[in-house]
């Protein structure tokens, strides 16, 4: 392990479902990164995502070997674990065996434990994870849905929303645990978080709920959804898809692409525009619903993610919620920077790496 004076050195993997990001940090630096992007006809041969382990795990070593260089931690993406605090994992036999039985879903990032564990025996290193999809920080109202047979579960987008507090945090000169933030994370997904003290006491599930994005319905009147379910027209393979894949902007305007949109509503089109203004309405909504969870005590309210870049959107959702609070806005989401600035605090020893 490097001596802290010359930096550490800290190798991160990000399994999307349809690439493979890597880097190499120096202390909070990238100094080297590349993105795989994996086509269709390549991933299409596995039938299922742990299928492609040694496929990905294979690009990550290749990749390292090019640059010929020591290891102080490896780091991979938190997948659908079991709930969880936030923070730093270490990954054990634990952790894989529920990321191999894709204990909350199946999806890409449940293979980045694995893939830097590997790593970690290789080159000697520890590997990690940070702030996964599944921590779980809901107070136990929040955890009522309406009815016993089904529980609000804590899935967001923790890793952005943690970073994007204590951002904020620095920002209004507090320390993230004397803070309150309503922070929404827009992308392909929304998450809409109370965050008090760091924590993420609540969240809209945004393969389920809440505003709908580019992809995704978010929450939908329920009894005219059953009778879609109900109607022999779908299967359920295809009713899943609808909901988180072909739902939202892509439902309505044949395409998930934000700027698309924005060009069509530049150019005068009033059905995207309607549409596009919709979603900050229901974004707006979300964020005024999880205001009341702090009782309206805020700091700020944070708009973070790829879409935070979007000014039209963004202005929208102002109008709306500017009432509040303070507006932040941190375009895009460093997930890999997150992942590095997490092990760094343990390896600096401001942070106790937490067992899994």
């Amino acid at each position: 392990m490097h001596e802290p004076h010359e930096g550490f050195l800290i190798f991160v993997v990000n399994t999307g479902s349809t690439s493979t990001k890597l880097s190499l940090f120096r202390d909070a630096v990238a100094v080297s990164s590349e993105t795989f992007r994996h086509r269709e006809d390549e991933l299409d041969k596995y039938d299922h995502v742990w299928d492609q382990l040694e496929f990905r795990a294979r690009i990550a070593s290749d990749w390292l070997k090019t640059l010929n260089s020591p290891l102080s931690a490896a780091v991979g993406i938190g997948g659908l674990l079991k709930p969880v605090a936030g923070g730093t994992y270490t990954v054990n036999e634990a952790m894989i065996a529920d990321a191999r039985a894709n204990l909350q879903g199946e999806h890409a990032s449940n293979l980045g434990c694995a893939i830097v564990q590997q790593i970690g025996c290789e080159y000697g290193c520890p590997s990690f994870v940070v702030d996964p999809v599944s921590v779980d920080e809901f107070g136990p109202l929040a955890r009522y849905s309406g009815h016993p047979l089904i529980k609000r579960k804590s899935l967001s987008h923790a890793l952005n929303i943690h970073a994007a507090a204590r951002m904020a945090a620095e920002k209004v000169g507090k320390d993230v645990h004397d803070t309150s933030f309503v922070i929404a994370h827009l992308g392909g997904g929304i998450s809409v978080a109370p965050v008090k003290a760091g924590q993420i006491i609540d969240a809209n599930d945004a393969s389920s709920d809440g505003p709908f994005s580019p992809e995704r319905t978010g929450g939908l009147p329920l009894q005219q959804f059953i009778d879609v379910c109900f109607s022999g027209d779908y299967t359920q393979q295809e009713i899943r898809k609808m909901v988180m894949g072909k739902g939202g902007l892509l439902a309505y305007l044949g395409t998930n692409s934000a700027r698309a949109v924005e060009m069509r509503v530049e150019q005068g089109d009033a059905m995207p525009r309607e549409i596009y203004q919709s979603m900050a309405y229901q974004i707006a909504k979300e964020i005024g619903a999880m205001a009341t969870v702090l009782n309206g005590n805020i700091d700020a309210i944070i708009l973070t993610g790829g879409l935070a870049g979007s000014k039209m959107l963004t202005d929208w959702i102002e109008e709306r919620v500017g009432f509040i609070a303070e507006i932040q806005v941190y375009p895009g989401e460093d997930e890999m920077k997150s992942l590095a600035l997490g092990v760094l605090r343990v390896l600096q020893g401001k942070e106790k790496a937490l067992e899994y």
